[in-house]
């Protein structure tokens, strides 16, 4: 479950924005004590003598099916904000993405089906969002599992979305439903 955690907050925070590093530091400072702690346990159970003989390492391990799951979905996210930026007004496939990026609690449908319509009116043949909609997709699928991050960090990437959507030309008016929606995926994710 740890590896999983620590593999979700490295994914989402690969952009490395600066409203986000804290959340990337502390991601990455706990990718290096779930190695540590992975390490040790390792070890553990190979001193004991109950594990069969160590394997050799191998170069071509399987990657975490986890981490693979959110960077499908990231990149979900992100050809459906190309989608709508290009005037597409179906919200379906966001709808389905959004709903796949929570990992852990799942919002009520009706939440995301209203974020999917928000953020769908905020894009929909917007082109100034073009160069942001990978950051706008990670943190999409962050807030849908923002029951791994504090409050600070929640409002970190609350944050960061207002900046990217306001700096986008999006209204002031689609901008605060749209946050507002985040903020009940947020209370509904805990």
């Amino acid at each position: 479950m740890m590896k999983t955690s620590v593999a979700l907050f490295c994914a989402l925070l690969l952009a490395g924005s600066a409203p986000a590093q804290g959340v990337y530091n502390v991601a990455k400072q706990q990718a290096q004590n779930a190695a540590a702690s992975e390490s040790r346990n390792q070890q553990a159970i190979e001193s004991s003598g109950h594990a069969s003989p160590a394997q050799p390492p191998q170069n071509n391990q399987q990657p975490d099916p986890a981490l693979q799951a959110t960077l499908q979905n990231i990149s979900n996210l992100r050809a459906d904000f190309d989608d709508l930026g290009s005037g597409r007004t179906n919200t379906a496939a966001l709808q389905n993405d959004l709903m796949t990026a929570a990992q852990g609690v799942k919002p009520a449908p009706a939440a995301v089906t209203k974020l999917a319509e928000d953020l769908a009116a905020a894009v929909s043949g917007n082109k100034k969002l073009q160069a942001q909609q990978q950051k706008l997709a990670q943190f999409c699928h962050a807030i849908f599992n923002s029951s791994h991050l504090s409050g600070a960090q929640q409002q970190s990437v609350l944050d960061a979305v207002q900046k990217i959507l306001s700096d986008g030309g999006v209204s002031d008016d689609d901008v605060t439903k749209v946050i507002n929606d985040f903020k009940a995926v947020v209370t509904a994710t805990k």
